[in-house]
């Protein structure tokens, strides 16, 4: 489980920039085709964040659509999965976002 690490990774990265002051909320970016499952996030955030100044923090999460772009039709498009192919049928395509992990923000309490 991926998510795991993603979680312990956000919980440094916040606490390292925080400086150990408590943090009541976490808002991060997803992108949908990061393969990241958000519910799966929150829950190793929890146990990640335990025992740190973390704890009890909210963790929102803003999942972001993917787009691409087709360089035969050159139309752009929104994607719900990792198959890149456009409306028009090609698969000449590039990936413009989807894969997005990233803190938006934080609130120090």
């Amino acid at each position: 489980m991926h998510e795991l690490a993603i979680a312990e990774n956000v919980v440094s990265t916040v606490l390292e920039r925080t400086e150990g002051h408590h943090v009541s909320v976490i808002r991060l970016q997803v992108g949908q085709l990061a393969g990241v499952v958000p519910d799966a996030l929150t829950f190793c955030f929890e146990v990640a964040a335990a025992g740190t100044a973390l704890e009890g923090a909210t963790l929102e999460i803003e999942v972001l659509s993917g787009q691409a772009h087709c360089r035969t039709c050159l139309e752009d498009f929104a994607l719900d999965d990792a198959i890149l192919l456009c409306p028009c049928g090609s698969a000449d395509v590039q990936l413009l976002s989807g894969r997005e992990l990233s803190v938006k923000s934080v609130e120090v309490a």
